[in-house]
């Protein structure tokens, strides 16, 4: 079966512009490190936002309707799964106080690595599918028990990083200095180089994304199994995550309700998987799902504050 993945040029392509963007955004315009406000966050996520949808259409042109429909489907999906990712990200920086200025340089650095994990993963992924299509049932399997776990886990819990098993590895083997200076991820401390604080905050951002990658990734899966548009998706949500970070850090509690709108999708996408060979589902179905879920936890959110909806 013809998929997008099988044009090498697409790949080289979307690559080049990825590493292009990356570029622009550490090289010129956060050379110096400061603090982003939520104005410049916003015209971030708006440019994000716009070169996907850029993208989808580029998609429709090249490659039809039902390509582009699937990459925002996905996009959608992808976007949505980071808002935990955020939640977690905050509660990492608040507990080692990282200083805000500091802030964009652990998350660009972070993405990086993001880029190259999921990449590994996405190939991984693809290749198991196409070889062994039980996978796609264990793919369906964890994220109904991903959702499922989701709508009951406790999300008042705090990050404790004395109990933490990544800090206390990093700890152990690197050695480090309790203080900061300034966005080094390395300092001297006497005649020794030691890692900052920085370092460890940024470890603990890759394995957070990790975390949630074992789960988004076969959600997108489930989506489609087309390489190309699951790498895609996933790159532009990712690239996408740290202006939505900023964006959203302090009003991310607001939306409360939106884990059980999360927990909904992925065991929506989880059965949906499961039943794969008896149901085939249109994409536009599963966009709408999506947009309807997500749309109804966030409203639902704002009309019943968390405050309110505690008391009751």
């Amino acid at each position: 079966m013809h998929t997008i993945a099988t044009n090498i040029w697409f790949w080289v392509g979307f690559i080049a512009f990825v590493l292009l963007m990356l570029a622009l955004d550490l090289g010129v315009f956060h050379r110096e490190a400061h603090e982003v406000q939520p104005r410049e966050a916003a015209l971030w996520t708006a440019l994000w936002v716009t070169l996907a949808l850029v993208f989808a259409a580029a998609l429709r042109a090249f490659e039809g309707h039902t390509a582009s429909l699937t990459f925002l489907t996905g996009y959608v999906l992808e976007e949505s799964l980071s808002a935990d990712n955020i939640f977690v990200i905050a509660l990492i920086f608040a507990y080692f106080g990282v200083p805000k200025r500091c802030h964009h340089r652990v998350l660009f650095y972070g993405i990086l690595g993001a880029l190259v994990l999921r990449g590994a993963f996405i190939a991984v992924g693809a290749i198991l599918l196409a070889r062994f299509h039980w996978v796609l049932y264990a793919f369906g399997a964890l994220l109904v028990v991903t959702g499922t776990r989701m709508a009951f886990h406790d999300d008042d819990a705090e990050f404790d990083g004395e109990k933490n098993l990544v800090v206390r590895l990093v700890r152990r083997f690197v050695p480090m200095t309790p203080h900061y200076d300034g966005s080094r991820f390395f300092t001297l401390d006497g005649v020794r180089r030691v890692a900052t604080p920085l370092l460890l905050v940024l470890v603990l951002v890759e394995v957070t994304d990790l975390a949630f990658a074992i789960d988004s990734i076969p959600a997108i899966f489930g989506v489609t199994r087309d390489p190309f548009i699951v790498f895609t998706s996933n790159i532009f949500a990712v690239l996408g995550l740290r202006s939505l970070f900023f964006l959203l850090v302090s009003v991310i509690d607001r939306f409360h309700l939106l884990k059980y709108g999360l927990a909904v999708i992925l065991t929506f996408i989880g059965v949906k998987m499961l039943a794969d060979r008896w149901i085939e589902l249109p994409i536009w179905v599963s966009l709408a799902v999506i947009v309807a879920v997500l749309a109804t936890s966030v409203t639902a959110s704002l009309i019943w504050p968390k405050a309110v909806a505690s008391e009751q």
